[in-house]
């Protein structure tokens, strides 16, 4: 918390502003300016601190720590078991699969999680695997991009001359997931009409080009069916306690989801708890 106190210290000196000035822009008082200015961040709400740095033009955000490293290979392990489910079904439809496709341009650069081709019918597919709905636009919008450049990819790094370029959102099924997808129903029902149901159908016999998404886990490979619980719900014996753990080497650092306004970024320190 020292780190996020002199950080807001040292951007509202850059404005020129006293502690009063910063208090009226974010609506809070002087005295909690001071207190967060001193180190004592630990004792406000984050979202205090959220509009305390949109009014000096940062953001924050959260980056957890865990292991050296080990969250990301864990973050990852889940991706992968998505991924391999898809690839399976794809296989099994007659498909032919390329993961983790890279490509660069002087516009552009990123990875395609699955990029696959049915021969019979000349029909590129351009998949996006998530195991978490987070920004729904961020994610439409790079997805367009790697749908517009896919044709041009598949045939200049394996030969495939696409008749018709599809794409496919596979999210990992679980109900927090589904809760999200409705709350943002109208964005993918215009970007990505077709549903489960029909995409499945189209990719045992693919006919046309289509824009859609399915849900999908390792137990329920199918994609039409939802499973209860999954990896996302876990539920405590009934009488079990929870056994807290005190732990000082992990850190929170600062990203404000969704937020692209430009600004610096205040990087904060924390000592976390592991539950």
């Amino acid at each position: 918390m020292v780190r996020l106190g002199l950080g807001i210290r040292a951007l509202r000196r850059r404005r020129g502003w006293r502690q009063s000035d910063l208090a009226a822009a974010s609506g809070v008082s002087q005295e909690l300016i001071s207190l967060i200015e001193r180190g004592h961040g630990d004792r406000v709400a984050f979202r205090t601190i959220i509009e305390m740095a949109k009014a000096l033009d940062a953001r924050v955000g959260v980056q957890l720590r865990w292991r050296a490293g080990d969250l990301d290979r864990l973050l990852d392990a889940g991706h992968a078991l998505i991924s391999g489910a898809m690839i399976e079904r794809l296989l099994g439809d007659g498909w032919e699969a390329r993961v983790e496709v890279t490509y660069s341009t002087h516009r552009a650069a990123g990875s395609i999680d699955i990029l696959a081709w049915h021969r019979e019918t000349r029909s590129l597919l351009v998949i996006e695997i998530k195991t978490e709905v987070a920004s729904s636009e961020a994610t439409l919008r790079k997805f367009d991009e790697k749908a517009r450049l896919a044709a041009a990819i598949a045939a200049e790094r394996f030969g495939w001359n696409a008749a018709t370029v599809s794409r496919l959102l596979v999210i990992e099924d679980g109900p927090t997931n589904r809760r999200r997808m409705r709350g943002a129903i109208a964005l993918f029902d215009a970007a990505l009409p077709t549903g489960g149901r029909e995409a499945s159908a189209w990719l045992r016999r693919p006919s046309g080009s289509i824009s859609g998404r399915l849900f999908l886990s390792p137990s329920n490979r199918g994609g039409s069916r939802h499973t209860r619980g999954g990896r996302q719900r876990i539920r405590r014996p009934a009488g079990h306690p929870l056994r807290t753990e005190s732990r000082t080497d992990g850190s929170l650092s600062a990203h404000n989801e969704g937020d692209d306004e430009p600004g610096p970024t205040i990087l904060v320190g924390y000592n976390h708890r592991d539950y």
